[in-house]
């Protein structure tokens, strides 16, 4: 296995920004939540055996593994698990929010039994993906987390929910316990999953198999090992070498991919990955709120020569610019797909559309309509192969067309996120189409990033460059077909309509995405996963499976549930 930035010093802490805490592994989730195409509250068993989730969403009721034990021998409790949930709670976690009237917040956690929950949910603003909030909850021993949480903290959480001055106060104080818990150090890993951390070194993290666990008999490896990676060159090394069982996905040019197939007992495995990446725009900068010219740079760019270069195992060009990942796109939108400007390479087209936002060409180069030069200037951090490589063939394509161009990288991702939230940048590149909830596939386009908040239910645009809009787009846009919209206010409604009520404001939003073009879609991730054959084999290949992610989590799920075995 691998892992970015292990840090030996880190506590075995999941909520620990570095803690050596390893989802699946040596931390255990109520449920493992798969990324289905359209119905997020489907996942298998984890430290919940089964769950019944009530017909109206209102609530779900978790029946816990009978058999589950800590490491140390304790039975795995409901008490735990009530535990776990109020330090969600101060994590502000999707379904355990203190933020009065949040959507797909819980209202009562009630301890049935030793082995049995019931979880309600608030349903003055409910969400379809409530169950997926509870599931989606790390679970931590109570007898040694205990005193993180203060005695009288379900009275400050009721507290909490209501108004006035106490309210204010209690929620305070829950944020704060926050920090408590991301500091908390226990003194040794005791864990409820297939492993415990045994130490970790700057180069490995060594996990050996915990007997207690519930389905131990089933585990097959003995330990488990993590190698410490910076880049993506790394991982690239240790697969060609066959120094890994399983690597998460990791994009790599086609000779690297290559080198990795033939090294032996190597296997790739393809599955669904609801994400796609776009080329975003900053349109509080000229001339990118011009919508003519978004769209001049959509028909000047081949998304499929791009994908070749950038990620030809990891992604295919995206069909259009819908905002919606194009193999999830048909159950959404239906035939609306196909009524989208597929945006294929055409110079002249592109050439009306400058003309059209004022540009001029001179000496052959597109200048801003005032005369002075322009260049594309795309920013991605360094380290992202994939996209530094999309962004440098995007810079050729564009120079060849008289749009001078260039790319500049940043140290890493999360100076690049926190860069790109205050707006330093004229275009970034944008992890988009984040699936299977509606909203989730939309905020990303018309959230926070582009100016709109949802607090419980209650919709606020802010200005360009406050409250981390970087897009920068119209508050309301003229659709074609449709009028004027609001798209903020239509994404909203996504966060508590049914499936079946966000099909037609799915089709009216891919609609506006595809004439606003906040970003240019151009590829769909492919959830491309590495395993070795040489000491294991049953790795899964039923897509429903490899929908659990793409990182090292899913194997971790493998493991547990006896889905992996050694080799004869």
């Amino acid at each position: 296995m691998n892992r970015p930035g292990l840090d030996a010093a880190a506590p075995p802490n999941p909520y620990n920004p570095k803690g050596n805490s390893f989802s699946a592994y040596n931390a255990m989730k109520i449920g493992w939540v798969k990324n289905h195409l359209t119905d997020p509250n489907q996942a298998l068993p984890g430290i919940a055996a089964s769950w019944e989730i009530a017909p109206d969403n209102s609530a779900i009721t978790l029946k816990l593994q009978p058999n589950a034990k800590w490491s140390d021998g304790q039975p795995v409790t409901a008490e735990d698990v009530r535990m776990s949930i109020g330090i969600a709670y101060t994590q502000g976690s999707t379904a355990f929010s203190v933020t009065p009237g949040a959507a797909g917040a819980a209202a009562e956690v009630t301890v049935v039994d030793d082995k049995t929950l019931k979880i309600t949910q608030n349903m003055e603003n409910p969400s379809p993906k409530f169950a997926r909030g509870v599931l989606d909850t790390t679970v931590l021993p109570s007898h040694v987390w205990k005193d993180v949480l203060p005695a009288d903290f379900w009275d400050k959480l009721k507290t909490a929910r209501g108004e006035g001055a106490d309210a204010d106060k209690a929620r305070e104080e829950i944020t704060a316990l926050g920090q408590k818990v991301l500091a908390f150090a226990p003194a040794k890993d005791v864990s409820a999953g297939p492993f415990v951390l045994e130490r970790v070194n700057p180069g490995e993290a060594l996990l050996v198999k915990n007997k207690h666990f519930y389905n131990a008999a089933n585990v097959a490896p003995a330990q488990v090992k993590f190698l410490n990676f910076t880049g993506n060159e790394q991982i690239w090394n240790y697969l060609t070498a066959g120094k890994l069982d399983h690597s998460g996905f990791v994009a790599a040019p086609t000779d690297v991919m290559n080198r990795i197939k033939q090294a032996p007992g190597n296997e790739v495995i393809k599955g669904y990955s609801p994400v796609a990446v776009g080329m975003g725009f900053n349109q509080s900068k000229k001339p990118y709120d011009n919508v003519h010219v978004r769209r001049g740079l959509a028909y000047l760019i081949n998304r499929d020569e791009v994908t070749k270069v950038a990620s030809p195992e990891g992604g295919t060009p995206a069909a259009t610019t819908s905002g919606i990942h194009q193999k999830a796109a048909p159950a959404w939108i239906g035939d609306t797909a196909g009524q989208l400007e597929p945006y294929k390479p055409d110079p002249a087209k592109a050439e009306e559309e400058f003309k059209q936002a004022g540009l001029t060409k001179k000496d052959g180069k597109w200048t801003l309509s005032d005369g002075s030069p322009w260049k594309v200037s795309m920013t991605a951090p360094s380290g992202f192969s994939d996209w530094i490589s999309a962004q440098e063939n995007i810079k050729s394509q564009l120079i060849k067309n008289g749009v001078d161009a260039e790319v500049v990288t940043v140290a890493d991702y999360p100076l690049y996120l926190e860069e790109l939230a205050a707006g330093k940048y004229d275009v970034g590149f944008w992890l988009m189409a984040l699936g299977p909830a509606p909203y989730d596939i939309y905020q990303r386009l018309y959230g926070a990033s582009n100016g709109w908040t949802n607090v419980a239910g209650k919709v606020t645009h802010a200005a360009p460059g406050k409250g981390g809009n970087w897009m920068g787009g119209a508050e309301e846009i003229e659709v074609e077909g449709i009028g004027k919209v609001n798209p903020g206010e239509l994404t909203a409604k996504l966060n508590t309509a049914t499936e079946e009520e966000a099909k037609p404001i799915m089709a009216q939003l891919a609609k506006a995405a595809n004439q606003d073009l906040p970003v240019i879609q151009l590829w769909d991730y492919v959830n491309n996963q590495f395993v070795s054959n040489s000491r294991f084999t049953g790795w899964p290949h039923d897509d429903e499976i490899l929908r659990l992610g793409t990182g090292v989590l899913a194997s971790g799920v493998w493991i547990q549930l006896g889905m992996v075995k050694p080799k004869q």
